[in-house]
């Protein structure tokens, strides 16, 4: 164990020395705004496959696509540097940075700014469902972030009093943005929930800190969750034996999981894991019967779950849901891995830590590479 501990320490330490040395935009000032210009060549995303980025004569210009390809449109947009007479290129929707009033649609969204220390700029969400950022709460309570409705129930009057900078939108979702289409700020796609893998979803960090003026803080965050995932990701590659998991639960007489190119799927993976779904190719959400689940799972050592369960969740309770559950050899043997919404700040953390969720898997399913490991959003139910 003090050898691997060393190991890690070593890996650590040396990744950010190369960091500080190369820097994201080479110039070695940390957050400031006014730093000087960042090359194209340390704009290029390492993981992710929904944005680029490129320096054109001081003007920096994203592209940004669906990273599953269900989609072929593009979006484009200048990002101009205040005070500068950049020009904009044909095609390209102007946007001016830093920018210092924005609009969240997603708690992914929300997590950036958070992982970034940005939270004041937000100045209005959507649910608040989940929420447990005590500034982003304090925020709401004081009036400085205000609520907005829901996609396809937006509130123009509210967005518009808002005097929003950006518009950050999930345009494959429910949508109704076409409301805010009236409001005169640019609605820019934040497509993080897309990605297929978790560090290309948390890379999107990239894109926010350009937009808000840090992105020498959002490389410096990106580069140290990179290291900690590679790092635990290398252990679980040498691992002999590779457990099956399943995910999900039966709603309104369907089981509904994620495809087997998904996200979720690759971080089990990368954990020293086997997703159920090996054959699938979906990288989305899929509805199963319970007899499909059943065939392909019967056999299966841990069934992730996540939900929202008010009191505390139990075998028991989950067997009361459907009686059919207690046939797994999951469920006997006490293989539930388990995160409540309730308890954890899921959806504000886990998109900019993959790390912190692939060791709470790596540590369930192999518990002799972390013993000593508290976990962040997951455990084995008991």
């Amino acid at each position: 164990m003090r050898q691997r501990i060393t190991t890690i320490a070593f890996f650590l330490a040396a990744t950010i020395a190369l960091f500080f040395m190369l820097g994201c935009d080479r110039s070695g000032r940390g957050g400031d705004k006014s730093a000087s210009l960042i090359s194209s060549d340390s704009l290029n995303p390492l993981y992710a496959e929904g944005f680029g980025l490129e320096e054109q004569r001081g003007v920096y210009l994203l592209t940004i696509k669906d990273p599953e390809k269900e989609s072929h449109k593009v979006y484009r947009f200048a990002l101009v540097p205040k005070g500068m007479q950049g020009s904009v290129p044909e095609g390209y929707q102007p946007v001016s940075i830093p920018v210092e009033r924005v609009v969240c649609m997603t708690t992914l969204q929300l997590s950036n700014f958070i992982a970034l220390g940005q939270q004041p700029l937000v100045a209005g969400i959507t649910s608040t469902r989940y929420l447990r950022d005590s500034t982003m709460k304090e925020q709401l309570s004081d009036g400085r972030t205000n609520k907005i409705g829901i996609e396809g129930n937006f509130d123009r009057e509210v967005v518009m009093s808002l005097q929003p900078d950006l518009i950050l939108i999930s345009p494959f979702k429910r949508g109704g943005y076409d409301v805010l289409e009236q409001v005169s700020a640019p609605l820019v796609p934040h497509l993080g929930y897309k990605e297929l893998t978790p560090l290309g979803q948390a890379e999107w960090v990239k894109v926010i800190g350009l937009l808000t003026g840090h992105y020498e803080e959002a490389c410096r965050i990106f580069s140290e969750v990179e290291s900690r995932y590679l790092t635990l990701k290398g252990y679980a590659d040498k691992v002999s034996e590779r457990p099956v998991v399943f995910s999900g639960e039966m709603r309104g007489g369907n089981w509904y999981a994620v495809g087997g190119k998904s996200y979720l799927a690759q971080q089990i993976r990368d954990a020293g894991g086997e997703y159920f779904l090996r054959d699938d190719e979906h990288s989305g959400g899929v509805s199963l019967d319970f007899e499909t689940v059943y065939s392909q799972s019967d056999s299966a050592r841990f069934w992730r779950i996540l939900n929202s369960y008010p009191g505390k969740f139990s075998y028991d309770a989950l067997k009361a849901e459907d009686a059919r559950y207690a046939d797994f050899k999951a469920f006997r043997e006490k293989g539930v891995i388990y995160c409540n919404l309730r308890e954890a700040a899921f959806y504000e953390l886990m998109p900019m830590h993959p790390d912190w969720v692939l060791a709470d898997l790596m540590a369930i399913m192999h518990p002799s590479l972390l013993p000593d490991h508290q976990p962040h959003f997951y455990y084995l139910l008991r």
